[in-house]
C-alpha cells in the first residue's frame, strides 16, 4: 500500500507526463491545423507526412527510370565520349535509386512512433481512471503552464490542403 504523500507525486508526475503528451498534442494539431488535439489527429498528421514522402519518392524513381531509359537509347550511339557519359549518369542514377530508400525507412519509424504514442495515451488514461478527473485536473491547475506559440503547418491531405491554383490567385 503507497502512502498519502507518495500518492501525491505519482499523481503530480502523472500530470506533468499528461501535460507533456497534451503539449504533443498541440503540436502535431497545429502542423495539420487542426484543432482537435487528439492521437488520431497526430497519427494522421504522421501518415500524411509518409503518404507525402512516399509520393516525392516516387515522382524522383519515375524521373530517373525516364533518365535511365533516355541513356539506354544514348548508349548506342558509337561515341567514346557518349558511353563515357552515359556511364557517369548510370551511376549517379543508381545513386539517387539506393538513395530513395529513405522513405521506406522513414515510414517505419515513423508508424513505430505512432504505436508508441498510442500505448502511452492508453496507459495514462487507465491512470487518470484510476486516480478521477477531477483531483487531476486540479493538479493541473496547480501546474498548468503558457501554451506554446503555434508552428508552421506541415505536409496536408489531398482533401485538406490548400491548392496551388487557389494559392496562385491569391497573389495574381
Amino acid at each position: 500500500m503507497i502512502t498519502s504523500q507518495e500518492e501525491t507525486v505519482l499523481k503530480t508526475h502523472l500530470v506533468e507526463m499528461f501535460g507533456h503528451i497534451s503539449s504533443m498534442r498541440r503540436e502535431f494539431a497545429a502542423l495539420q491545423g487542426n484543432s482537435k488535439g487528439s492521437f488520431a489527429t497526430m497519427a494522421d498528421t504522421l501518415d500524411a507526412i509518409v503518404e507525402n514522402t512516399e509520393a516525392a519518392g516516387n515522382a524522383i524513381l519515375e524521373s530517373m527510370e525516364a533518365i535511365s531509359a533516355s541513356v539506354a537509347k544514348l548508349q548506342g550511339v558509337d561515341e567514346p565520349t557518349v558511353a563515357a557519359v552515359c556511364g557517369e549518369i548510370v551511376d549517379s542514377t543508381n545513386n539517387v535509386f539506393e538513395a530513395c530508400a529513405f522513405q521506406d525507412l522513414t515510414g517505419q519509424r515513423i508508424t513505430r512512433v505512432v504505436k508508441s504514442l498510442q500505448f502511452i495515451e492508453e496507459h495514462i488514461n487507465r491512470l487518470v481512471r484510476m486516480w478521477g478527473k477531477e483531483e487531476l485536473a486540479r493538479m493541473a491547475a496547480e501546474l498548468a503552464v503558457p501554451s506554446e506559440p503555434n508552428l508552421m503547418e506541415g505536409p496536408k491531405r489531398p482533401g485538406v490542403a490548400i491548392s496551388q491554383d487557389d494559392i496562385d490567385k491569391l497573389f495574381a
